[in-house]
């Protein structure tokens, strides 16, 4: 078995098969990951230390270009662990990633931290400052050379050792974060009986009847401890008790007091990130990140937050107060709770906007939404997307489908798109995008392999998927991101790379055509009926539109505020979970609503760095979403203008990180974005006098 693993390890592999290749998901076995990392991890190192030691002296060439070229094999492999921890997780791939982990760590350090290769960047970066290279070259290098300095190239051997090994930890760290929140997410089930299900629309009542059948308790009806059944049960169940026991089990996700709690690994983290930057000599972690961010330091997304949270407050207290009295009025004694929020506004949506969820949910169904995304993107880019023929391309698991994406005019081939839609035991909650394959040219031309993930409810057999509009708009926007992966234009790899409070913006963006009349007369049609939307019900939406921005923008932004408050702060004797408690009560958090992503399961900032006081970013990003939204509504064609959409992909997607963001953004709208068109879209007072941003 040793000797094998260097020939014949199919995760190392290269991608064969139509389309450019395609990855071998039906080869995956997971016997062959460890050996295929460690050896793709020697390939690379390898290549790195051929680079450094090149006698000849460092040229954009020899030294950036090869790097770019370097680690195919465990880009490769990287793509089949990403799938098995994302997507079909188990006990015995966890261990396996357990000691991977530090492995994978360390072997980021190596080359991080190669003196020579940082001299030979440190060469090419100052010679292009002198005599610019082209711009897209220039831009690389400015990238390239910004991340190692960030990491740590400039530091005393003593000080890169010890920044390795906190950097080894914290992989461990991470690791242990997201796998406790797996771990309760599944060991935190509630069972139904038949008399427990008034108020459950059917939809949900035979979805939860076949979990419960997937898990030994044929006849019970199982609420899982995942977003989409949380949310569901909480809007609709009569059961109040029963809401209260499915509110605590979602939010005290790995904060249980046991061995899957995740308040002192919280409190590791940030003190081992604060360490590492205290070591190049910044004051904190936020500062240290925000530097190549559009906010550039942490007192600038600050203010954005701190000029929206007053008036999300004040609309809580209206939400509240409407709700309170639909419950007085139902004769029920009670005080509106963090569990009544959602079941309570529901009613009041009802009352308010004539607006039934499980009246809008039978007009979107999975299988016309995934063709109203095909029609948006064959309106604004010109694709078209066609099933591949069964069989032809490999799959992970039989729910997942594939399409082919071309060129509408020309029938030229951009990419594949990948969907895994359904929730299942070992799969992460919530919705993602990822590329397989990202697009460049430096090195003959590499097509698309954009992926899109979802927790949709599996339904029982020959029963339609039918999903919520928040949903829905979920779905619009990871497609979003999947355009933007399809979209690139970029010759190097290291330019489909994401500015972070950025990225977030052209997923964001997508998610308003959902609500476009060309979208709801063509696919959102009732399921049964097969009648479109009717306009009274669309309108009911539209003016419903701005309804619960009190909970949905406070529920977002107590965990924006959280996390960037986390990473300002001493975290010398941290305890989260006092810490949360002080901080909320600082910030006056009404007592009805909870932050999003509680500390001990914000995945986005503790299983990870990327979202790491970046999670401010979804609103940074959607100020920009806002004001390049208006652009569409203000032109001619409103939102399929030939022109804009034009400048839309010209500008907004197919650039990725070959140009600065706020240029683009300039490019695009003719100025810089404001808040105000933020603060209409939610319904809030715009700020006086005009607002800056």
């Amino acid at each position: 078995m040793e000797q094998k693993q260097n020939t014949d390890n199919s995760l190392l592999a290269e991608w064969t098969g139509p389309y450019g290749g395609v990855p071998a998901f039906d080869k995956m076995k997971l016997a062959d990951l460890k050996p295929a990392m460690e050896k793709g991890m020697a390939l690379q190192l390898a290549e790195i230390d051929a680079i450094a030691n090149n006698p000849a002296p460092a040229t954009f060439e020899n030294t950036i270009e090869a790097m770019e070229r370097a680690g195919e094999e465990l880009n490769r492999a990287f793509t089949y662990y990403g799938i098995w921890s994302s997507n079909i997780s188990s006990p015995e791939f966890r261990a396996i990633q357990a000691e991977l982990a530090p492995k994978i760590s360390e072997f980021s350090s190596k080359i991080s931290q190669n003196e020579k290769l940082f001299q030979r960047i440190k060469t090419v970066y100052d010679n292009a400052q002198k005599n610019p290279l082209p711009a897209d070259q220039q831009r690389v290098v400015q990238l390239v050379y910004e991340g190692f300095a960030m990491e740590g190239a400039e530091l005393d051997a003593a000080a890169k050792e010890r920044y390795a090994a906190i950097n080894k930890e914290l992989s461990s760290l991470y690791t242990k974060f997201s796998n406790n929140i797996l771990a309760d997410e599944e060991k935190y089930v509630v069972y139904l009986t038949k008399d427990q299900l008034s108020g459950l629309p059917e939809s949900f009542v035979k979805a939860s009847a076949k979990a419960a059948a997937d898990r030994g308790q044929e006849g019970k009806y199982a609420v899982t401890n995942t977003r989409s059944s949380m949310d569901q049960f909480l809007t609709y169940s009569d059961e109040r008790e029963l809401r209260e026991q499915v509110w605590n089990n979602y939010y005290s996700r790995a904060d249980n007091a046991d061995e899957y709690d995740n308040n002192e690994n919280i409190a590791k983290i940030l003190q081992l990130r604060n360490e590492r930057v205290k070591l190049m000599g910044y004051d904190n972690f936020a500062e240290w990140r925000l530097q190549n961010r559009m906010a550039k330091n942490p007192e600038n997304a600050m203010e954005l937050m701190n000029a929206v949270w007053p008036a999300a407050l004040a609309r809580v207290t209206e939400e509240v107060a409407d709700m309170q009295a639909v419950a007085d009025a139902s004769g029920k004694k009670i005080t509106i709770e963090p569990w009544d929020y959602r079941y309570y506004a529901e009613k009041v949506r009802k009352q308010k906007y004539d607006l039934d969820s499980d009246e809008v949910k039978q007009y979107l169904q999975l299988d016309n939404l995934t063709q109203a995304l095909f029609f948006t993107a064959r309106e604004l880019f010109n694709y078209d997307f066609q099933p591949v023929p069964e069989g032809s391309v490999p799959v992970f698991h039989e729910d997942v489908k594939v399409w082919e994406v071309t060129d509408k005019t020309t029938g030229e081939h951009i990419g594949l798109w990948y969907l895994d839609p359904f929730a299942r035991q070992g799969k992460r909650s919530g919705a993602w995008a990822s590329p397989y394959r990202s697009h460049t040219t430096f090195d003959g031309k590499e097509t698309v392999l954009a992926s899109n993930n979802s927790n949709f409810i599996k339904p029982a057999p020959g029963e339609p998927v039918l999903v919520s509009w928040d949903d829905a708009t979920t779905f619009f926007h990871e497609f979003g991101h999947a355009l933007h992966f399809l979209a690139s234009n970029v010759k190097y790899p290291t330019l489909n790379s994401g500015v972070r409070d950025y990225t977030e913006f052209q997923s964001q963006l997508l998610e308003r055509w959902l609500s476009t009349d060309k979208v709801i007369d063509q696919f959102l049609k009732h399921h049964k009926t097969g009648e479109p939307m009717p306009d009274e019900l669309v309108a009911k939406i539209k003016k419903a539109s701005t309804f619960n921005q009190g909970f949905g923008t406070t529920e977002f932004l107590a965990s924006a505020l959280m996390d960037m408050k986390y990473h300002l702060a001493d975290p010398a004797d941290i305890d989260p979970d006092k810490f949360e408690r002080e901080t909320l009560t600082t910030l006056n958090m009404p007592k009805e609503i909870v932050m999003r992503h509680r500390s001990p399961h914000f995945g986005h900032v503790f299983s990870g760095e990327g979202y790491a006081t970046g999670y401010y970013g979804y609103l940074w990003a959607d100020v920009l979403t806002s004001d390049a939204a208006e652009a569409f509504e203000e032109a001619p064609g409103g939102f399929y203008d030939k022109d804009v959409a034009a400048r839309l992909v010209k500008y907004l997607f197919a650039p990725r990180n070959s140009m600065d963001p706020a240029e683009a953004y300039r490019l695009f709208r003719g100025r810089d974005a404001k808040i105000d068109a933020l603060m209409r879209d939610r319904g809030f007072p715009v700020p006086e006098p005009q607002s800056r941003k």
